[in-house]
């Protein structure tokens, strides 16, 4: 499968190196960036990685019209998303997609119905449903091995320094649509939703801390009922220096169920402790990369069968839309002072 990746900030190395390591017949035909230098000297790097030769494209008109593309990954912020996908989606080329989805709901809304409307397959990246131990807990829960799950305790207290919310448009509404929630914290929200079904109601809090100097929220909580019943709460920051693993504890009938830094250890309520997984940084410290291209490999593996396939990617387009209604929830949550239910689907 060719494939195109579209935007050459920070993860684009993480894209490259699960192209390079998948062994699943995945070849980077062209990259494109606003910085035309820049774009050539990535393409010049992945060349060296790849063994054969990446070319620059100039615009997404010559993507979205070259028949030997089969497959387009966008790595942008996310206030380039939707002249990219219009054109792309009207091509017919399937689109995987960095998170978020888009800025607000609204919009995040509209692109999935365009490549609804078009046919078109739409994965996003939300690599935590790729690892191991969340796969392994997916199961058990599905099997029932928890039993009714009373309580869901959703903690991300990450670090990031300065220089991180320094860089043009990081942090603000106009570009990312929000901070630590729909940057950071999404990741750990799309695995809980997708683990447990959709949050119903919520109250929130969300606001900037002294450390950091940004236009939107660097610390979020909420409280929250799920459709399954279950209590729960969250609370996210990018201000816990020096940053830890985000974790998901899930309390169960039978059993308890922590995950964190990919491993899942299990408790049972008759005293048996199973594990499952391996330890691993997931960039929750100062350097946001610091973490491996596997779960990206997994996620980008999983999307080239779906476009042989026919099959639902494993993060789709529209499961991906439950964080963000949950996110919205908060945000209006937040500014009313009151109890909010999330959108529903």
């Amino acid at each position: 499968m060719k494939t195109v990746l579209i935007g050459l900030g920070m993860v684009a190395d993480t894209h490259l190196a699960a192209i390079q390591h998948s062994a699943k017949g995945i070849e980077l035909a062209a990259v494109m960036g606003r910085d035309p230098t820049r774009a050539q000297a990535f393409a010049d790097k992945a060349k060296t990685a790849l063994g054969y030769d990446v070319q620059v494209a100039q615009t997404v008109q010559q993507i979205a019209q070259d028949n030997t593309v089969d497959s387009v990954i966008i790595a942008t912020p996310p206030d380039a998303r939707q002249e990219l996908v219009s054109a792309l989606s009207a091509a017919g080329k399937p689109i995987l997609m960095e998170k978020p989805i888009e800025r607000t709901l609204e919009t995040a809304t509209a692109i999935v119905a365009q490549c609804e409307r078009a046919q078109v397959p739409l994965g996003i990246v939300f690599q935590h449903r790729a690892r191991a131990a969340s796969q392994q807990l997916k199961t058990l829960l599905d099997a029932g091995a928890l039993g009714d799950i009373a309580t869901v305790d959703i903690r991300v207290p990450w670090w990031r320094d300065q220089a991180y919310y320094d860089a043009p448009g990081r942090g603000t509404y106009a570009r990312d649509g929000g901070g630590v929630m729909i940057n950071q914290a999404i990741h750990t929200l799309d695995l809980a939703l997708w683990l447990l079904g959709p949050i119903r109601n919520l109250q929130a809090m969300m606001g900037k801390t002294p450390l950091h100097d940004l236009e939107a929220e660097d610390w979020a909580s909420a409280v929250f009922d799920m459709e399954s019943g279950a209590f729960g709460n969250l609370t996210a920051t990018t201000a816990a220096f020096p940053g830890e693993a985000e974790s998901l504890t899930i309390q169960g009938t039978r059993a308890s169920a922590h995950l964190a830094s990919g491993v899942l250890t299990l408790t049972h309520l008759d005293g048996r402790v199973e594990t499952f997984g391996a330890a691993a940084s997931t960039g929750g410290g100062a350097d946001p990369m610091a973490f491996t291209h596997d779960w990206h490999q997994t996620i980008l593996e999983d999307f080239a069968t779906c476009v042989t396939t026919g099959q639902t990617p494993l993060a789709s387009g529209a499961s991906a839309l439950e964080a963000h209604r949950v996110i919205d929830a908060m945000e209006r949550a937040h500014a009313s002072g009151e109890r909010t239910e999330v959108t529903p689907t």
